[in-house]
């Protein structure tokens, strides 16, 4: 995050608005030809985010639309924001399908009610810190210059995932013990996280 956002900066002051979105799009073409280079697999995640960008970008060159470009972004997180919200009120929480790509939890543990209620309170705080960063941003964006917004930008998204990633730590091994679960954390080879008491 923090290399895109310094090459975006130093080349829209430099070269303007079309130079930077060229320079981001670049950068995202380069991980991902390095990952094919290497013979690496490239993720889900870099794939998907490397069409997306290219897309802003494509739409911005057409358009000129500084406003575009940053505003999709934007909206694509309130969208994921009202999906945690909706998975959350529907009970099917969002949050436990992505832990599970995470931290091996066993159906034993994911049946038990206070683990389950958790994840619908985390997945609730997800949508309030993705809607909170949505607001702030499109605010951010309405209000202030392009190079102040690249900045501000920044470090309020970086602030609002530090404070929900902290969160949501702090919460899950404050619930898994008052569910009674031991948590192991690393790799010393002893049993899987949530297995225990």
């Amino acid at each position: 995050m923090v290399v895109p956002t310094v090459l975006f900066y130093l080349v829209l002051v430099t070269l303007g608005f079309r130079g930077a979105l060229v320079a981001a799009l670049a950068w995202s073409y380069l991980a991902l030809g390095r990952r094919i280079w290497r013979r690496q697999r490239p993720s889900g995640v870099l794939l998907l985010g490397t069409a997306m960008l290219t897309l802003r970008t494509a739409i911005s060159l057409v358009t000129g639309s500084v406003f575009l470009y940053f505003a999709q972004p934007t909206a694509g997180t309130a969208c994921v924001a009202l999906l945690f919200l909706g998975s959350a009120l529907l009970r099917r929480p969002l949050t436990e399908r992505l832990a599970r790509d995470f931290l091996p939890l066993d159906s034993h543990v994911m049946s038990r009610p206070l683990v389950r209620r958790f994840f619908i309170q985390i997945s609730l705080l997800w949508a309030g810190v993705l809607l909170s960063n949505a607001g702030f941003v499109m605010w951010l964006l309405l209000s202030t210059t392009l190079r102040a917004f690249v900045l501000e930008r920044t470090l309020v998204s970086s602030l609002l995932w530090l404070v929900g990633v902290g969160g949501s730590t702090l919460w899950f091994v404050r619930s898994m013990r008052r569910a009674g679960i031991i948590l192991h954390w690393g790799g010393t080879g002893r049993e899987p996280a949530g297995t225990g008491a």
